[in-house]
């Protein structure tokens, strides 16, 4: 036929090579329903397999693998409040080590009965979360929760700022005296503006894409049991 042997194995090779990349690339989307060609491409690469973006793009195309993702909204902001509201401090700061800023913030879990509130704080530099708590209540006792879990992990230095949006949770009395106690220097964005607290707001979108959505919880036991190995080890 004119066709070099080697042409013959080469291209079964390399029809080879694709089953074992879809086959992996299925796994990670049968744990991971939500997981668009980014997260798999990142995934693969955490395998020790490289793998280009277009060929994880197309074998996910081909094969069916497309992310799947279920939504419910529900408002967890009560900026309409007469608590003192902290100045916007990090706005153009960049910080270069940890425990320099830490951003907090709030999302939720829908659940067969009603929803599940979850609060975290997460160092800026690292953006790991370094506290975070789980309540059937949106109050400052949620946040009070995860501000002193954070407190105690990393015993953060006088200074410190701590940014959130201006909700009713973090503007609260009990929280801003917490805050003062440790040192830490509370900051707020403006008013119905998540770019403010970009990194949390990214995080929470993360954390409901990947370990919620997929879960389909039914009550709050499932939530606390499952939803802390995600945050800790995922």
């Amino acid at each position: 036929m004119g066709i070099a042997r080697s042409t013959y194995y080469d291209g079964d090779a390399e029809a080879s090579c694709d089953t074992a990349i879809v086959e992996a690339i299925a796994a990670i989307c049968e744990e991971f329903e939500s997981y668009g060609w980014r997260r798999v491409r990142a995934t693969l690469r955490h395998q020790g397999v490289v793998v280009n973006h277009k060929k994880i793009r197309r074998l996910m195309r081909e094969h069916g693998l497309q992310p799947r993702t279920r939504q419910r909204h529900v408002a967890t902001t009560d900026s309409d409040h007469d608590h003192p509201i902290f100045p916007n401090l990090i706005a153009g700061r960049i910080p270069d080590g940890p425990d320099q800023i830490w951003v907090a913030d709030i999302t939720y879990v829908a659940i067969l009965t009603g929803f599940v509130y979850v609060a975290v704080v997460l160092d800026a530099w690292s953006r790991r979360v370094v506290g975070y708590a789980i309540s059937r209540s949106i109050d400052a006792r949620l946040t009070l929760a995860a501000l002193a879990a954070a407190v105690e992990r990393r015993s953060p230095p006088p200074g410190c700022i701590h940014h959130s949006d201006r909700g009713s949770q973090y503007a609260a009395l009990a929280y801003r005296s917490a805050l003062a106690d440790v040192g830490l220097v509370g900051s707020m964005g403006r008013r119905g503006n998540p770019y403010d607290n970009a990194k949390a707001e990214s995080f929470m979108k993360t954390l409901k894409v990947e370990g919620v959505y997929p879960m389909a919880f039914e009550s709050f036991a499932d939530v606390a049991e499952t939803l802390p190995r995600f945050i800790d080890d995922v």
